[in-house]
């Protein structure tokens, strides 16, 4: 049979009937000091999850996209207005060499011209030819007519010969002397007749050797606007656009905050649609302007290994601003005062408030550069509900859990 418990107050009014009535108030004094012996047991501190300050390489990246392009397009355009294209030898996407043949002109009326300027430059020859006799014909004889002068004023002087006849033989002279120099200047214009049909050939031959268009640079064909039979002119589309080198870059948007932080030499790493592998790049130029509609600057961003990309593809790119060690602790740990930036810092159980000064963002973590050291172990989300002064149980994070 299961014994029966009674409560203690029934007790101390059993007792109370068997020893007397004033015995009552002792035992029930002693009944409530029997109570009161029993301590309650101590209330647990919070669990709070903490993560220690830890020694990280850090990296600061600036994110940024834009549209593949040629470094520079080079624009390849008749030199000769006006002659039919005969024959095609390039077509887009094909590697050339500097003055490698891209097109042929039709020679056709060139040819006609070069003919024309070679008989020109004949019957130059032949006028100068014929100007040069005229010239010693004419200097001969006024060479003669001066002796003559000369032989007839030695004799009128001796009083042999009249006057007259002296007049006569010195208007001769006169006379030839005019020759000469008519036929030294027929001379000159012939010459200056040889000297222009020389010119008028030379510009010949110069056009027949411009019926070849040729590549002004080394690198690949993008766009090819020649046809056959149209007639070459320079005034519209350009016949070839050649990528020099067959260098690509991109064109990267950078936010107005950002610019300033870039420089030309920094690495990036460069990702478009479909590519497996990132490409490796290098911050050429940043454009010293900033749309005043977008309020987005530019970066251009040459590509070491360009094979995998096509001008007008769209990318990605990390550029690297800055790449070092520090201490570092999770962004969540991360709060605000009226001081500025705090966490919470656990030592030995008491929780503080500690004002830091922040760095690098990489990720999920941030640079402390003051106000913590190494091992301090800080609350990992800012937004516990821990004040300071509060005594807590600390949990390292699973991931600074060694």
């Amino acid at each position: 049979m299961r014994p029966i418990k009674f409560p203690a107050h029934f007790l101390i009014l059993a007792a109370s009937f068997a020893l007397g009535f004033h015995a009552l108030p002792a035992l029930a004094d002693e009944a409530q000091a029997a109570e009161s012996a029993v301590e309650p047991p101590a209330r647990p501190l919070p669990a709070i999850t903490v993560s220690e300050v830890q020694p990280l390489r850090l990296v600061d990246r600036i994110v940024a996209s834009g549209l593949i392009a040629a470094v520079e397009e080079v624009q390849v355009a008749p030199l000769i207005e006006g002659q039919p294209v005969d024959a095609l030898l390039a077509d887009v996407g094909d590697l050339v060499v500097e003055g490698q043949v891209l097109a042929i002109l039709s020679k056709s009326t060139l040819d006609l011209q070069k003919a024309e300027a070679v008989a020109s430059l004949a019957a130059a020859n032949s006028t100068i030819a014929q100007a040069q006799a005229q010239l010693l014909e004419a200097e001969t004889a006024g060479a003669e007519a001066q002796r003559v002068v000369d032989r007839t004023t030695k004799l009128r002087d001796s009083g042999t010969a009249p006057q007259a006849v002296w007049d006569t033989a010195n208007a001769n002279a006169t006379a030839a002397n005019a020759r000469i120099a008519v036929a030294t200047q027929g001379l000159e214009a012939a010459r200056a007749q040889l000297a222009l049909a020389e010119a008028r050939l030379e510009t010949v031959e110069l056009h027949l050797g411009r019926t070849e268009v040729r590549a002004l640079v080394s690198g690949k064909i993008v766009a090819r606007n020649a046809k056959l039979g149209a007639i070459a002119t320079a005034a519209g589309l350009p016949m070839f656009v050649i990528t020099r080198d067959s260098a690509l870059e991109l064109r990267a948007d950078i936010s107005e905050s950002d610019v300033l932080r870039l420089a030309p030499g920094q690495t990036a790493t460069l990702r478009a649609v479909g590519m497996v592998t990132a490409l490796a790049g290098t911050v050429r130029l940043v454009e010293p302007t900033i749309d005043t509609m977008t309020r987005l600057g530019q970066a251009r961003i040459s590509v070491e290994d360009a094979d995998a990309l096509r001008p007008g593809m769209f990318a990605e790119a990390d550029i690297i601003v800055d790449d070092h060690d520090g201490l570092a602790v999770p962004i969540t740990a991360l709060g605000s005062s009226a001081d500025g930036n705090t966490v919470m810092r656990v030592t030995d159980g008491l929780v503080e408030r500690v004002v830091v000064t922040t760095g690098i963002r990489d990720g999920g973590m941030i640079e402390i550069t003051s106000g913590l050291s190494a091992g301090d172990q800080v609350v990992t989300k800012a937004a516990a509900f821990v004040r300071p002064g509060d005594r807590v149980t600390p949990v390292l994070a699973p991931e600074a859990v060694n």
